[in-house]
């Protein structure tokens, strides 16, 4: 005789003395692994919800003990319509409420703050005054008015090769500087 038809005897063929108790462990312990492992499909892989939904499954065959059919495919067939169905409820609620978040601690939530920004326009601003007349004016034309080298070179009169060569020397210096300002 296997270790199925033992188990299964304790659950076919309760003794006068057996309570609910002993068919739940029966059931946990013939069809709980097989249970899990058909669960887990069901809940993408998460290990904590199979968990769950195989022990409120077991609970309801206890609650329900009086009622089930104790032949070992019925059985079988009820415990994983209860588990399915437990988890398409739980798919259900899922959807039907939001998301839940953790709440944050009130002195770690963050409020918007323009100083971070307003001090770096202030430090490039203040970098670009460092540069020559000629620098500061090919990188506004270019980075801030955003034209390209053939345009700036239209618009100042000079060859492109000059205009590419005060923008190649001025984003150095502005490197420089702001490197130096931290």
């Amino acid at each position: 005789m296997g270790r199925h038809s033992r188990t299964l005897r304790a659950v076919v063929e309760p003794e006068p003395d057996d309570g609910h108790d002993d068919l739940a462990a029966a059931l946990y312990q013939e069809f709980g692994r097989p249970l899990l492992a058909f669960v887990l499909t069901l809940t993408a892989g998460d290990r904590l919800w199979a968990e769950d939904v195989v022990q409120e499954t077991l609970i309801r065959a206890w609650r329900n003990a009086d009622k089930l059919d104790r032949e070992p495919e019925m059985l079988r067939a009820w415990l994983y319509t209860v588990a399915r169905r437990i988890v398409i409820d739980g798919w259900r609620s899922r959807q039907a409420r939001p998301q839940e978040v953790e709440e944050a601690a009130p002195d770690s939530v963050g409020v918007p703050d323009e100083s971070d920004r307003t001090l770096a326009a202030m430090v490039v601003y203040e970098a670009l005054g460092n540069l020559s007349p000629e620098q500061r004016e090919a990188v506004l034309q270019t980075y801030i008015r955003d034209r390209t080298v053939n345009e700036v070179a239209a618009t100042l009169g000079i060859p492109p090769g000059t205009v590419k060569s005060r923008i190649y020397h001025a984003v150095r210096a502005l490197r420089r500087a702001l490197r130096d300002r931290g």
